[in-house]
């Protein structure tokens, strides 16, 4: 999907597109909207889906006509392939500063091919009346340099809620919404603040922290119905992507995410989900395998517990915002909380193959490209899958029924 504004007139909705430099053979016409927020009236929204595309393939593309047309360029990720490496960026709670500024420049020096963005784009919703729509046309153009090579997968924070009935705006996410298309119906959600993408090795959830997702919501059969649709032989990593945290040890909105924990967090065990990133609270944050399914409100275990089934839990909410860092960590750190720093950064995930991935932080006060938090993780599922093979092996082995 392409998606970009015109100022003062529609225009063409048309974007014309080629595997050569300056030669477009192909071409896709899009559709145009726009909207208004209190007495602000956006530009000319254009979403413009380019299908049947060749994998592995740069394609170079251009929008507009005359001397406005502009031209830019993009590679398609490999074909879903449970052994063919891939990278990708995490980003969450950008805003525009001087901060966003330095932690989008760090991104795109680390080889990231797509982005995993955790919500809390602009940062629009702290100013008022028109200012509102100028931040959030502003934000497009500054993250411009990286959204227009490659993709970014959208998740939807507090700060695009905008619910200001004082000034007559009572539709939430409405700016959000429609600037940003996001493939929900092709992943059967009857909703674009949920839903899933398969990328290479990876099938990625995106969930809406702000929506209602208690049992029979359609979030909550949306999702139930989504896990059963993964294929762990052509997608092994299983993702998740959301913006509260379900855990954080940060004083900043501690325990907030625990609605969601208590309606999903089974789900996520009993599928081996390998990672949960969010962002929201302004700071790194990683957690060992922990779950708490145990507990409720009668009975069971107090705290989270070990359990090699459960995702890591991964909060990348330090990409600039506008509020500063939330350096106030409970002290002293729980036994759940791996790593955690506050300071401005981003994330790679970088999936080798089947079995390993490589979980990197990068801090922004590193001028050099330096992994303050770098980790090896191995596959939930196919993990447990070598180790079931083994004792296989090893119990065959011990009755003398197979030779080595």
């Amino acid at each position: 999907m392409v998606s970009w504004v015109t100022a003062d007139k529609p225009g063409s909705s048309r974007v014309q597109y080629g595997t050569s430099e300056k030669k477009y053979d192909f071409k896709a016409d899009g559709t145009v909207a726009n909207y208004t927020f209190y007495n602000y009236k956006s530009g000319y929204i254009h979403h413009c889906l380019v299908d049947g595309l060749e994998y592995e393939t740069k394609y170079y593309y251009k929008i507009g006509e005359g001397h406005s047309s502009r031209e830019f360029w993009f590679q398609t990720p490999p074909k879903i392939d449970p052994d063919s490496p891939f990278t990708f960026g995490i980003i969450g709670d950008l805003g525009q500063t001087y901060n966003s500024l330095s932690t989008l420049e760090h991104y795109m020096q680390s080889g990231g091919q797509t982005v995993l963005f955790l919500g809390d784009l602009s940062y629009a919703d702290r100013y008022q009346y028109n200012d509102v729509g100028i931040r959030w046309d502003s934000w497009g153009r500054f993250i411009e340099r990286s959204a227009a090579y490659q993709p970014w997968i959208w998740s939807a924070g507090n700060h695009e809620i905008e619910y200001m009935p004082d000034v007559g705006e009572v539709l939430p996410f409405k700016s959000f919404l429609h600037r940003f298309s996001t493939p929900h119906l092709a992943s059967r959600s009857n909703n674009p603040l949920w839903y899933a993408i398969r990328r290479v090795s990876a099938h990625i959830i995106v969930l809406s922290s702000y929506s209602p997702h208690v049992k029979y919501t359609p979030q909550w059969l949306w999702l139930r119905d989504e896990l059963k649709r993964v294929d762990r032989k052509k997608t092994p990593w299983l993702i998740i992507l959301m913006h509260v945290p379900i855990y954080n040890s940060n004083q900043a909105h501690f325990m907030e995410g625990e609605s969601m924990r208590a309606v999903f967090e089974r789900w996520f065990v009993r599928h081996r989900v390998d990672f949960i990133f969010a962002g929201h609270v302004h700071a790194y944050e990683r957690s060992y395998r922990i779950s708490n399914i145990r507990y409720n409100v009668s009975s069971g275990y107090r705290y989270p517990v070990p359990n090699k089934s459960a995702p890591v839990y991964v909060t990348v909410g330090d990409g600039g915002n506008q509020e500063g860092l939330a350096g106030r960590f409970q002290d002293p750190q729980p036994e759940y909380s791996a790593f955690r720093e506050a300071s401005y950064g981003h994330s790679t995930l970088e999936l080798k193959n089947r079995t390993h991935a490589f979980l990197n932080w990068h801090r922004n006060e590193d001028g050099q490209k330096v992994h303050a938090d770098s980790v090896i993780f191995l596959n939930r599922h196919w993990a447990s899958n070598l180790r079931r093979r083994r004792l296989k092996k090893d119990r065959l082995k011990a009755r003398g029924k197979i030779d080595f």
